[in-house]
Order: C-alpha cells, then structure tokens, then sequence
C-alpha cells in the first residue's frame, strides 16, 4: 500500500468507527423511545435489557452501515479538499479516480460484509429480539394495587382496597373475590384491615387478613329456589391468603413460532419458500378454474366447417334445450331461477378465491422483496460511496457540518424511495425488482454523475459560478431590450 493510500485510509477509518457508533446509539435511543411503555412497570432484569439492546443494535447495523460510508466519505475527502492535500495529490499527477480508489475498495469489502451479515446474522437476531419483545410485551407489570380500584392481575381474583398506608403494606377495608370457580361472585371476603407482602423469594404473595367474614353462595343450580338465595358466612379474626405469583414473571416463549417471518429467512430459506409459495399459487389458481367450470351447465364450443377457420359457428350445449323442455312438459319455469341461484354461487366461490389468491400474492410478494433486500441494502453501502466520496471533493468541508447536513439529505432520500418502492410492491403496483431497487437506482445515477463531475474538477457548489451565470443572463436581457 501507498502512502497516499495509508493516508486516505487512515483519514476514512476513524470518522467511519464513529459515525458507525453514533448512528447505532441514535437507532437504539430510538428503539428504546418507542417501546418505553413496554418496559415501564415490569420487573424483566438488567439481564434481558441488555440482551434486547445487543439484538436491536444488530438489526441497526444494515440502516447505520450505509449512512456511515456516506458520512465517513465527505468527512474524509472534506478534509482533505479543505486543508489542500486534495489539491497536493491532483497536482502530482494523480487523478481523483486513484485518489477514490482507496475508500472505493473499503466501500466494496463494507458492502461484502453488509451481504453476509444481512443473509446470517441478522435473521438470528431479528429471530432473538422479536421473540425476547413479545416475552417482554406479555409480561404483567408489578403488582400495584390502588386505593379504591379493583385490581384484576392476580389470576381468578379482584382485589379492592379502601386505604392503602404509605408503608405499601397495611390495607385498609379489603374486598377479595374468588372466581376460582368461574361462577361468578359468589366467594367474598371482607376484612377491616390486614398485611401484604410477599414470601420464598417474591413467589407467593401472602394477604394477612383481621376481623372479616368469608362469604360463599352455593352454585348448585339443581336445587330448590328458596334454598339457593341461602349463603354461607364464616367470620374470623385472623386469616391468611396465598396467591403464586407465577403469572409476573417472564415466560420464554417457543422461538419456532417467530421462524416463518421473512425478515428471520436467510437467502436460500426466501428462495425456498418463494418457489413453494408460486407452486402453491398455481396449483390453488388451476384448481380454482377446475371448480368454477363445474357452475356452469351452459357450454359453448366452436364448430369449424369445412376446416375453414373463417369459417365458425357457436353452437349451445344442450342442457338449456333440455331443461326448457322439461320446464315446458312440467309447466315448471324454474330455469331462471336456478340461473340465478347458480350464478350467485359461481360469484361467491369466485369472490372467495380471489381473496385467497390475492393474500397468496401478498405473501410472495413480501417475501420476494426481502430477498431482493438481501442484495439491494448491501450494494447501497458503495452506492453510498459514490455520493460521499466526490461529494465532498466538490465540497471541500470536512467536520461535522456541511457533511452531517448533507448525510442526513440522501439518507431521507434514500429511506423516502426504498419505503415508497416498498409499499408499491406490497400493493402490487411495481413489480418486486422494481420496487427494490428503485432507491438504489436514483442514487446510483446520482452518484456516478458526482463522480464524473469530481473528475473533472467542477465547481457545482461554488456560488460565484451560479452568480456569475446570473449577471451573464442578465445581461442578456438587458442587450435584447436595448436592441428592440
């Protein structure tokens, strides 16, 4: 390697690392920003955060890869047109296109490595983290009974509080229901005051319960009317409660009930499961066919005379000649009827069908379009260098202005094209090549116009040449009014 070489390389490594840390920390306060009410009141441990910020910041990785070849680019190449060594290099004789050889090759190993990870690592960690959210989701808050509100979270009971001390432990006037026995409220237990407090490690909560009355109705149904009003009352000055509380804690669900999603596929498992789901489509398509020719009793076929394919007549299948016959002989004209009643059938089947076929369609398309996203998200990290890199040679501003401005600008671009391409193909509007690459191929154009305008040392950014055009048009208009 070069010295000029080691030079530009060693300018690129270190705003790419920094930018590459920036931008997965933004995606992660952004992740954390919108599932905050999933985490708010949930005893899930340091454990579990930690590993849901490791899987999210995974599946950040593709997002933040190209943003931050972009921004590493015109910081690199801002710096250096800004402090002149641009200018030293081109006037040794090297050519801008050998002065982005260096970051293009980077750009190509970054862009590798974005495939490989997209097609195995990030299907495990989707599979890991989405799975670990929904454990997350299911979990019950911390127990948190209120004054004056039943409180439904402990399995089969409702618990009611009149007053609750600022120990969080002495209640004041309790009222329990037990719908163990899913009769309704028949079980009640009142008490003027007791004790709350969980026992063996937070696994059983225990209500220590003095001067109340259990209160049960039989639920016999069998039994006379006068004796079901009767009830049954026990009174007591000391009782203890124990509910488990099992239901709090997080439970691991099965990962293989996540597994069918196509963001958790790899490329051959997309592959695979596109071709059955095609092989599906027509098999459900034919067999459809094969149903709705089974409505319709009236045939038409062509008739060639005299093999003259000018030459064709339609002629009627005989059902109608025959169904009007027996209509005529029975005085029976029910043959409308029955049209109708068929033709409704065949519309329903038909309706059905196409339902069926367009949800089909849908999930093909979705998943086509995550194996083309496969490709498309890698190759975006070196179109991404082809925007940054002669970008801010034409720019010559390095640091954490201009680039940053002009980052966030294609980024948005980037992001705008690939969700509309996105969209547009789920609603079957573009096809799913289209639609996948369609960000790609505006900014791809975009680049390679930058890098031909870079080469030849284009001032597209200076004001004075767009100040200088101004006047000339003036000019121009103030000569043909004098002329006239």
């Amino acid at each position: 390697m070069k010295k000029i070489d080691k030079l530009i390389v060693k300018n690129f490594l270190g705003p790419f690392l920094v930018t590459t840390s920036v931008v997965l920390f933004i995606f992660l306060m952004r992740f954390i920003l919108t599932y905050f009410d999933e985490f708010v009141g949930k005893d899930i441990g340091f454990f579990v955060f930690i590993k849901l910020f490791f899987y999210f910041t995974l599946i950040a990785v593709p997002i933040a890869l190209p943003l931050s070849v972009l921004l590493a680019c015109l910081m690199t190449y801002g710096n250096l047109g800004e402090y002149f060594e641009l200018t030293a290099i081109k006037s040794s004789g090297i050519s801008t296109i050998r002065a982005l050889l260096p970051i293009g090759i980077i750009s190509v190993l970054v862009s590798i490595f974005a495939y490989w990870f997209n097609n195995n690592t990030l299907p495990w960690a989707n599979l890991k983290a989405w799975s670990l959210m929904w454990d997350v989701k299911t979990t019950k808050t911390t127990l948190n009974i209120r004054e004056g509100i039943f409180y439904y979270d402990i399995p089969n009971q409702a618990i009611k509080v009149s007053k609750k001390m600022a120990d969080n432990k002495t209640l004041k006037q309790l009222v329990i229901y037990n719908h163990s026995d899913h009769d309704g409220n028949r079980r009640v237990t009142l008490a003027d005051s007791g004790q709350m407090y969980t026992i063996l490690d937070n696994k059983y909560l225990v209500f220590e319960l003095f001067k109340g009355s259990d209160y049960s109705e039989p639920s016999d149904k069998t039994e006379a009317v006068e004796n079901r009003s009767k009830f049954v009352r026990n009174g007591f000055n000391h009782s203890k409660l124990v509910y488990s509380l099992s239901s709090f804690g997080m439970n691991k669900t099965e990962e293989k009930q996540f597994s069918h999603h196509a963001i958790m596929s790899t490329t051959s498992e997309l592959s695979s499961k596109s071709d059955s789901l095609n092989k599906e489509l027509i098999t459900i398509t034919n067999n459809s066919l094969r149903t709705a020719t089974n409505n319709y009793y009236y045939h038409l076929r062509e008739k060639n005379l005299n093999k003259d394919p000018q030459k064709k007549v339609v002629v009627a299948g005989g059902w109608i000649q025959k169904k009007m016959l027996l209509a005529q002989k029975n005085n029976l004209l029910d043959v409308k009827e029955y049209a109708v009643s068929s033709a409704k059938a065949v519309l329903s089947s038909s309706e059905s069908n196409f339902q069926f076929m367009k949800a089909r369609k849908e999930e093909v398309w979705k998943t086509d379009l995550e194996l083309h996203h496969k490709f498309s998200h890698a190759i975006n990290c070196f179109i991404m260098f082809l925007i940054g890199a002669p970008l801010g040679a034409i720019i010559k501003k390095g640091g954490l202005g201009i680039p940053v401005i002009v980052a966030v600008l294609f980024f948005i671009i980037s992001y705008i094209l690939t969700s509309s391409g996105d969209k547009w193909v789920k609603e079957g509007i573009l096809p799913v090549e289209i639609g996948a690459w369609i960000a790609n191929g505006v900014l791809f154009t975009i680049g390679c116009y930058l890098v031909n305008t870079a080469r030849k040392d284009s001032r597209l950014f200076d004001g004075d040449i767009y100040t200088m055009a101004w006047n000339q048009l003036k000019s121009r208009f103030q000569k043909q009014r004098i002329i006239q």
